[in-house]
């Protein structure tokens, strides 16, 4: 799997980090660091204790990071999320922190699968 092939698979935009980040070398590197970040287990962390000030904070981040690295289908969710958070719970929360789930998922099963390609 190539990096483009990761972007595509999990919903990002190639073009648009190479772009940013002005080399293929730069962009893996900070996809690869993407699996290290603990964002996603802080969010998750948040929303089962209630606290929805650090959720809000959880998910603003990797909306941001998402953001950096033009990985839109995830940014898409958790910046909508994050917005949801924003002033605190609100009911619709729940199934947008069900739909960051997924893409969380299929974002870590890409860049896993470019990671193992990538070594081989």
């Amino acid at each position: 799997m190539t990096l483009q092939e990761c972007y595509a698979a999990m919903g990002g935009n190639y073009e648009d980090a190479i772009g940013r980040l002005r080399s293929e070398r730069l962009v893996q590197k900070f996809v690869l660091k993407f699996l290290d970040d603990g964002s996603y287990a802080l969010l998750c962390r948040s929303l089962e204790e209630k606290n929805y000030e650090e959720a809000f904070r959880a998910a603003h981040t990797i909306k941001g990071v998402c953001q950096n690295l033009s990985i839109d289908r995830l940014q898409g969710s958790s910046g909508r999320l994050c917005e949801a958070l924003r002033g605190g719970y609100t009911p619709e929360a729940d199934a947008l922190a069900e739909e960051v789930q997924a893409d969380y998922a299929q974002t870590v099963a890409a860049i896993q699968t470019f990671q193992k390609a990538s070594m081989g």
